[in-house]
């Protein structure tokens, strides 16, 4: 209903439980990647080959190599969005999960990596989160990927004033592995070092669908939100964000979202690599749980600090990830 507010037609496709066995099956035997195996079949190749021939499309936009299979051979002008490196992704998780998984995941990062060269060449022009992710894309001329960041609605993201109830916030959707990971590290590591100095402290994870793991994690001192209709407010009532990414890839939207409703934040440098902000000007930046607590306490703790974080920040994300931005070079690179 949402997208209808700006596309002449929006088509649906559903895919039953079964149709996605059927279809990881035939990506299993045939070679495909199983992430991209999962939304392909022919029926509904059939239907966007129907649907483009019927509206004959000066430009084709991909989200994702997911959806590439159902562009290869058109002769449209065609743009990809990579977005992050999805081979990358799995490589780094092969070596926290044990079998049958772990040989799951081993084949599946080959197969991306293949077919992330392989469709480089599908495309007249191809986007990127981040540098990082660009020179991770295995093709020879990953250079003339260009980079179109995620952006934020600071018209949406602004700075409210509400009761400040928890001193730390996670934000994301709780049943992404790296994030429940990130989270586990949070409470795990770094919250027993903060309740040696304040056994009070509260911390809010916020987002959808927690997972049980997640759900475990509650305590006195931790709060799961799950969630909620306006994540605005639980943005508002917390001091602090973090984001101690520990195998992610991208830009992590949380960040960019934090920034713009004015609370300082507190990443990894895996996580700040892509955002590249300065670190202790704009972003505070740690890799161990000592290092966390550190940090958080020192913005706890000094207000004029504290607010320096703010301002700077807020500046950054203002001038290189507001929507405005991002859509005109998007525009300008698909209008090419």
């Amino acid at each position: 209903e949402v997208l209808k507010k700006y596309c002449k037609e929006v088509h649906v496709v559903n895919i039953s439980k079964i149709r996605i066995l059927f279809n990881l099956m035939n990506a299993f035997f045939n070679g495909t990647p199983l992430q991209v195996g999962y939304f392909y079949n022919s029926s509904i190749q059939k239907k966007f080959s129907a649907f483009a021939e019927k509206v004959k499309p000066d430009r084709i936009y991909c989200q994702l190599i997911r959806t590439a299979k159902f562009i290869e051979g058109r002769k449209e002008k065609k743009v990809l969005d990579y977005m992050d490196v999805f081979s990358k992704g799995i490589e780094r998780r092969i070596d926290k999960v044990s079998f049958p998984l772990k040989a799951i995941f081993k084949m599946e990062g080959k197969r991306l990596l293949r077919f992330e060269e392989e469709v480089f060449g599908w495309f007249d022009e191809r986007t990127i989160i981040t540098e990082q992710d660009r020179n991770l894309i295995p093709a020879k001329e990953n250079k003339k990927i260009h980079i179109v960041p995620n952006g934020v609605d600071m018209d949406f993201f602004q700075p409210q004033s509400l009761k400040k109830e928890f001193d730390i916030l996670f934000n994301g959707n709780m049943s992404y592995p790296p994030n429940v990971e990130a989270v586990v590290f949070l409470c795990e590591k770094v919250l027993p070092i903060l309740k040696k100095k304040n056994p009070a402290i509260k911390i809010l994870i916020s987002g959808t669908k927690p997972t049980a793991k997640v759900l475990s994690l509650k305590s006195e001192n931790v709060f799961v939100s799950g969630w909620v209709d306006d994540v605005r407010e639980n943005f508002a009532k917390s001091k602090i964000l973090v984001a101690p990414m520990q195998s992610s890839i991208g830009l992590q939207n949380k960040l960019l979202e934090g920034m713009a409703m004015g609370i300082p934040c507190l990443t990894t440098s895996l996580a700040n690599n892509a955002l590249k902000a300065e670190k202790g000007k704009e972003i505070l930046v740690a890799d161990t749980p000592e290092i966390f607590a550190e940090n958080i306490f020192f913005l706890l703790e000094n207000n004029a600090f504290y607010n320096t974080i703010v301002a700077n920040a807020f500046g950054f994300i203002q001038k290189n990830f507001s929507w405005q931005t991002i859509n005109q070079k998007l525009a300008e690179i698909i209008s090419e």
